[in-house]
């Protein structure tokens, strides 16, 4: 008899449920911003609830090059999305190349450029808006196109997403916070406030996440200067926090700097799979991954 694999297991076997994973990424959110003004994720660091880590941004640091860092793990020389003016299909293997291949379900609500990478280039919004496919890479996609579409609507949609498909990974990515620095600068009160207001729908959102079983994380593709910039070297720019909630993560704060290309390799740990040929693992402290599946 031929057995068929679901999310790595034979049908006829009993099947755990596979580890999860949901990864936020508010763009344009420096360190600084992270800890002065997420006061729910900071308590939850506080009470030993969640870990924080300092990650510095690889170069140019700029959103569509980091947007590819993260999910695929390779810096700009060597992938070719080397500014936000490059739009066509990343050439890499991402996450949600990944999961998808080991049979894992894949979701996102995120900024159009994120479906130009993985799923549809150029993105077309009157084609492109929702896509519900599961031969692409993102199997469900809720993709917005204006830099000022609201977070509180962005989460709306990630959660539609969760509740109808329940991915196993689920690619959350707001704009407000950057467009408000764009805008006013990384020191207005405007950007403060995006940043208290994204905090506080995590606040409704992270418990019913942690409920569902989900590792979480929260974290920036780079920062923003007083100014309202970002591409260069500056710690403004460059330094992000990340957050790690769930039994992978020892609570704490650990201060010493990792290196960005280290979370596309942590993602796929963390979803019980080995890393592409691509992706350097690095040794993150206070982590302890599940054992990768054989898929």
């Amino acid at each position: 008899m031929v057995q068929q694999r679901v999310h790595g297991k034979m049908l006829g076997e009993s099947v755990e449920p596979g580890p999860r994973l949901i990864t936020v990424v508010l763009d344009g959110l420096r360190y600084q911003g992270a800890t002065q003004w997420l006061g729910y994720i900071e308590h939850m660091v506080e009470k030993g609830q969640a870990a924080r880590y300092k990650v510095i941004s690889e170069l140019p640091s700029l959103s569509r090059p980091l947007y590819e860092v993260l999910l695929t793990g390779t810096p700009a020389y060597m992938n070719g999305i080397t500014t936000n003016q490059v739009v066509r299909l990343s050439g890499e293997e991402s996450l949600f190349h990944l999961a998808k291949n080991a049979g894992l379900t894949t979701a996102a609500a995120a900024y159009h450029w994120v479906s130009e990478l993985y799923n549809k280039a150029p993105f077309n919004p009157l084609r492109d808006r929702h896509q519900h496919d599961e031969k692409l890479p993102i199997m469900h996609g809720s993709f917005y196109f204006e830099d000022h579409y609201p977070d509180s609507h962005l989460f709306a949609d990630a959660e539609i997403l969760r509740q109808a498909y329940n991915p196993d990974f689920l690619y959350v990515h707001s704009m407000n916070i950057d467009d408000a620095g764009h805008r006013f600068g990384g020191g207005s009160k405007e950007y403060e406030g995006f940043v208290r207001i994204a905090d506080s729908i995590l606040a409704l959102a992270v418990p019913q996440w942690i409920a569902a079983g989900y590792t979480i994380l929260i974290t920036a593709d780079h920062g923003m200067t007083v100014s309202g910039q970002h591409g260069g070297t500056t710690p403004e720019e460059r330094e992000v926090a990340l957050y790690g909630i769930g039994r992978p993560f020892t609570p704490g704060v650990y201060d010493e700097p990792i290196p960005q290309l280290a979370i596309a390799p942590l993602m796929a740990g963390l979803l019980g799979l080995m890393p592409t040929a691509r992706m350097t693992p690095f040794l993150i402290p206070g982590l302890h991954l599940p054992a990768p599946s054989g898929v």
